[in-house]
């Protein structure tokens, strides 16, 4: 039971990625589904959340206007398009259910669950 995210990879400053995040054993329409990101030396960095619709998202100031999120039930998957890419967008993505809020909410100390390994997207030139 777990979210899987793939997708990353190099690209040159200015390019995309979209990266996938999986479902497996569970629902993931059943949680707000958020993105995260861990650079080497720095604390994880919240990038993004999709509401259990589909129909609400929220995202940090460092990638508004150039990331959006979205989700396919059907699938049981959630995807991050990343455009514009940055070099300080470097880093290891994990996607994550909220398992203590039935919408996006960027509250402290809430409780995340069903991790996956993440997937490294290193933008460079």
């Amino acid at each position: 039971v777990q979210l899987q995210a793939s997708g990353g990879g190099l690209v040159q400053p200015g390019g995309s990625l979209r990266l996938s995040c999986e479902a497996s054993g569970f629902t993931s329409a059943d949680y707000p589904i958020h993105w995260f990101r861990q650079a080497p030396g720095k604390e994880r960095e919240g990038v993004s959340c999709v509401s259990r619709s589909g129909g609400s998202t929220v995202f940090a100031e460092s990638v508004k206007g150039r990331f959006t999120t979205a989700r396919d039930s059907a699938k049981n998957a959630v995807y991050l398009q990343m455009n514009s890419l940055k070099l300080e967008d470097t880093a290891v993505y994990y996607c994550a259910a909220d398992l203590e809020h039935s919408r996006c909410t960027t509250v402290p100390g809430t409780t995340f669950g069903y991790w996956g390994q993440g997937t490294q997207v290193t933008v460079s030139s």
